[in-house]
């Protein structure tokens, strides 16, 4: 079992009086799920700093627990809690909500981290980081909060009422449902918002950057294993095999391709 650093997050000198740009004037609430002491403290002090409202679990049946009496705007999810662990967390709170979950892995632990990203979580960090770099993903993750369609790679966002019908595969952007084959797919928010991008640009190559800017943000920091997750999760929802895909594609070493049927 991957063990975490025992190395706290740096908090910033300054306070900033900010509020998170998705909520507008409304405070954001935080739901943070961490079991060691000198995280918490330091998360605590860091995010109020930064204008967030802070609410705490210190094992994962608290977390389920405090996620329904707090209603939070984004959960912050360490991997390894006591009880139950982060992935169950994670698992329970995607099954009733869409919430942004940003999960905290130790540092190397990849399978931690691609396992998180399965079961719904929206990006990831890995201890120990930067107070910044950790506030940085949480705006980026409101941002993209549902509600909001996703934009096209050169025309801005999708038109609402729009329908994208690319050989086997329909996807009405208005009512946000997808089907292959005649047969509706269900979905997860940022699964929709990847494949209406490829399907609106079919027959276009686009880039791994392209994608994470209009999906994630311009200002999203992670790597690309996030992306990677996704087109994998989309491939099992659309290819007959997907071990040999032929809707989405992979042109190497630059990006994806949604491919239009001769």
């Amino acid at each position: 079992m991957a063990t975490h650093s025992k190395r706290a997050p740096a908090v910033p000198q300054k306070a900033k009086a900010k509020n998170g740009e998705a909520a507008g004037s409304k405070a954001i609430s935080v739901l943070l799920a961490e079991d060691e002491d000198s995280f918490v403290e330091a998360l605590k002090l860091g995010l109020s700093r930064e204008g967030f409202v802070v609410a705490t679990a210190r094992d994962g049946n608290e977390a389920l627990q405090m996620f329904e009496e707090v209603a939070p705007d984004v959960v912050l999810l360490d991997i390894m809690l006591p009880k139950l662990s982060g992935i169950d967390v994670c698992r329970a709170i995607r099954a009733r909500s869409s919430v942004p979950i940003i999960m905290v892995t130790a540092k190397g632990a990849e399978i931690d981290t691609v396992v998180g990203l399965e079961v719904g979580a929206d990006d990831y960090v890995t201890k120990p980081y930067r107070m910044r770099e950790l506030v940085a993903r949480m705006r980026a993750v409101l941002r993209r909060a549902p509600g909001e369609r996703p934009a096209q790679a050169g025309d801005g966002e999708l038109e609402p009422g729009r329908v994208l019908e690319v050989g086997d595969v329909r996807v009405d952007t208005d009512r946000h449902r997808v089907f292959v084959r005649g047969n509706e797919v269900h979905l997860r928010r940022k699964e929709f918002e990847l494949l209406a991008l490829l399907a609106g640009n079919a027959g276009r190559v686009l880039t791994r950057d392209t994608l994470i800017d209009r999906v994630w943000g311009t200002d999203y920091v992670g790597d690309t294993k996030t992306l990677d997750v996704h087109i994998k999760r989309l491939r099992n929802h659309l290819e007959e095999d997907p071990s040999a895909p032929a809707i989405i594609t992979t042109v190497r070493g630059v990006g994806y391709r949604f491919e239009v049927p001769a």
